[in-house]
């Protein structure tokens, strides 16, 4: 059977102008697992989606590599769901970015008080009860994923490919694959740790979980590269 390797990216830069882009920890935890990848992983394929953060892990895993590597290969349906307005949904007020800073600085942790209201906010758009709030309800989201998957190992035709992805598609792969429920679903994705890598072995219709959210090669090198947001 093939291998679907889905990565996780490097740690974003929150709390920065541009979300988007890795941290330089995410970088070094990118270039990490580059290097743990050489010698042990072959791709035939690496696929992203269009995302900043994807984009730059890719060219940092590339770095670590030191081997020829192929070229990433865009598939949007391998996005994030858009998590601001996720957000500004649950707290309108925070679109107003200082608004947003001064709020979370004021709790004295910014970074959990953020992690709270996120979690509570994604808890509200799978609860499907504000649908028409969304440009991308989670059903919607959902089928993108999922579709984004069929065609993928479609067009792969059994290659071993390296998606470079967020946590929201992984945990919905995950579901699809376990049968979860959205609740354990979105569990699972507060643990995918960044630059993590988690195998789906497939064969035509056939697929199975073979290892999820291993980040062993950031332990290695030190517990400090171990983040989840």
């Amino acid at each position: 059977m093939a291998t679907l390797y889905l990565i996780r990216h490097g740690q974003a830069s929150f709390g920065d102008d541009n979300y988007d882009q890795l941290s330089e920890t995410g970088w070094e935890q990118a270039r990490v697992l580059g290097r743990w990848l050489a010698g042990r992983v072959h791709p035939d394929v690496v696929i992203g989606g269009d995302m900043q953060r994807h984009r730059e892990t890719v060219e940092a895993i590339a770095s670590g590599y030191r081997a020829p590597f192929p070229d990433m290969q865009v598939a949007t349906g391998f996005n994030e769901f858009d998590h601001t307005s996720v957000v500004f949904s649950f707290r309108p007020e925070w679109a107003d970015r200082a608004r947003m800073q001064a709020d979370l600085a004021a709790t004295g942790h910014p970074a959990r008080a953020f992690q709270q209201t996120f979690t509570q906010a994604v808890q509200r758009w799978v609860s499907r009860d504000h649908d028409e709030e969304y440009p991308e309800t989670w059903l919607q989201f959902k089928a993108r994923v999922n579709e984004a998957l069929d065609e993928l190992i479609g067009w792969a035709d059994g290659g071993d490919v390296f998606v470079s992805t967020s946590g929201g598609p992984i945990a919905v792969i995950m579901q699809n694959l376990l049968g979860l429920s959205d609740s354990k679903a979105l569990a699972l994705n507060e643990v995918i740790a960044n630059t993590s890598v988690t195998r789906v072995l497939y064969s035509g219709s056939r697929r199975s979980l073979a290892v999820f959210n291993n980040y062993s090669h950031l332990e290695a090198e030190g517990q400090q590269l171990v983040t989840f947001r």
